[in-house]
């Protein structure tokens, strides 16, 4: 097992692998720039190394250097940066570095996504119709030509990444290529390419990913599926598992084609297969992603399984610790992702200093984060500050328990989304578990209605008038103008 671990992230994935590193008694070492010299990842681990460089985190050249000058064995990619690209993971190979995840030519060969759709397709599983290539910057008749053919509504989708700000959305050929320089510019400030490609739109549907562990000795289990159908910016704010809709029928159906998909692709470590489910039941594959997710906590909640162990285990050359009839997914779980964002201002970016962060507990409450009262949260990066997961019994229970932890909630200094989240909990569509991927394209903030939340909003209003007033003009309280304070000290005549 590997003695000293580096880190090649930030935030609350950083935080997350250092405390399992923790567990499993091997050290850490964090990188930081100067945006993140008070994170909690800089504070929490054995050895910390300021990154010198403008590329920051994804500087393949310098983190490399700075794990071998630190020793570390290995490099835990975390998610985004440098996790999926195939340059660094050969580099590490070549240094002799263990990396956590797959291997260069598996992940190489995720990478080019229409190829993998094309094998996934020859192999019998179903597959939303594609573009027969990639296109560059300058190449737009080319992709209208495409588009035309294939017929809208359309996704653009990076070649060189999954989901995120790569991928839009294009319904009508009006706005296909103002829509495709957004995709291009998402892409180029995320995975370095503005290389992207075309898949036919699934509308309306459900956006279901299973979670899968490989090791490199032919064992492959799945952890169940989560559903992240509730989106903004094709990211997911809200996820939950066991998925809602599906009978246990469709439920085997889909882990057991994450699993053949898996092995036909030859994947390892930590993975999701991810599908579109259409109204009729239909599941079509989309996309493998080759790293930890962001959503991995409700995995962890319903199976009892540390993934992250697992990955760190398994980049040992240890076989899995489980067998699949080993895994008992019991009760629902559910995340909220907590972005710091006005979502009253069009989901205005909020980056500043936190003055006050109090943050839920309680019985099945989990929290990842890197934040604290008095830390930054820094403008450069993704605007997520922490992530709140939930375990219940029922799925009933489980919203009950997210509704209070949102409630438990405080911060100050910053807005966050936070009443975003608690409107879908309260949200009659949600409650019934009736929702796909057009939910996010309703308004979501709709006015209160409960006469409780009138009332609480009223008082809001009335304390931070008062507090604004007072604090403005001075004002002597009225029983000390009627003079009583100077007749008690007069002498008797």
């Amino acid at each position: 097992m590997f003695k000293k671990i580096l880190i090649a992230n930030r935030g609350e994935i950083a935080v997350r692998i250092i405390r399992t590193c923790r567990d499993m008694g091997i050290q850490t070492v964090v990188l930081y720039d100067t945006d993140d010299l008070g994170s909690l990842h800089v504070r929490l681990a054995d050895e910390s190394v300021a990154l010198q460089s403008d590329q920051s985190y994804t500087d393949q050249q310098v983190i490399l250097q700075l794990a071998k000058a630190t020793g570390a064995e290995a490099i835990h990619p975390g998610y985004g940066f440098l996790a999926e690209q195939p340059s660094f993971v050969r580099a590490c190979e070549e240094a002799g570095l263990a990396f956590i995840g797959p291997s260069s030519d598996v992940i190489a060969g995720l990478q080019n996504k229409i190829e993998t759709l094309k094998r996934v397709r020859e192999a019998g599983f179903a597959a939303p119709n594609y573009s027969s290539r990639t296109f560059d910057e300058g190449e737009e008749e080319a992709l209208r030509a495409e588009a035309e053919r294939m017929g809208f509504p359309l996704i653009i989708k990076s070649f060189s990444g999954g989901r995120g700000s790569g991928t839009r959305l294009v319904r009508s050929s009006e706005k296909l290529l103002a829509t495709l320089h957004q995709s291009q510019t998402g892409a180029q400030n995320v995975f370095g390419s503005k290389r992207v490609y075309l898949e036919q739109a699934i509308l309306p549907s459900h956006y279901v990913e299973v979670q899968l562990l490989g090791d490199h000795h032919g064992n492959i289990i799945h952890l169940g599926e989560r559903d992240g159908s509730i989106q903004r910016n094709n990211q997911k704010i809200v996820e939950e598992s066991p998925a809602p809709y599906l009978t246990q029928e469709q439920r085997e159906k889909l882990w057991n084609m994450a699993i053949e998909v898996a092995r036909l692709l030859n994947c390892c470590s930590a993975c999701s297969v991810e599908f579109l489910v259409d109204t009729d039941g239909q599941c079509y594959f989309t996309e493998i992603k080759a790293r930890i997710q962001m959503e991995h906590p409700i995995s962890e909640l319903v199976s009892q399984v540390d993934i992250v162990r697992e990955q760190i285990r398994i980049a040992a050359d240890e076989p899995l610790a489980f067998k699949q009839s080993d895994i008992q997914l019991r009760g629902w779980a559910m995340q909220c992702r907590i972005n710091a964002e006005d979502p009253w201002n069009n989901f205005l970016p909020s980056p500043g200093r936190l003055n006050t962060l109090r943050l839920p507990g309680g019985p099945y409450v989990r929290v990842d984060t890197y934040a604290y009262s008095g830390c930054e949260v820094p403008p450069r990066y993704d605007p997520v500050f922490a992530k709140v997961a939930v375990w219940g019994e029922t799925r009933s229970e489980c919203i009950l328990r997210m509704r209070r932890a949102l409630e438990d909630f405080a911060v100050s200094g910053i807005q966050t989304n936070l009443p975003l989240h608690y409107r879908i909990m309260s949200g009659a569509d949600f409650l019934r578990g009736d929702y796909n991927t057009e939910f996010s394209r309703r308004p979501l903030l709709k006015a209160y209605s409960s006469e409780t939340d009138r009332r609480n909003l009223a008082v809001a209003a009335a304390i931070a008038y008062a507090s604004r007033v007072q604090a403005a003009q001075a004002t002597t309280p009225e029983r000390f103008l009627t003079g009583w304070h100077r007749d008690s000290r007069k002498l008797p005549e």
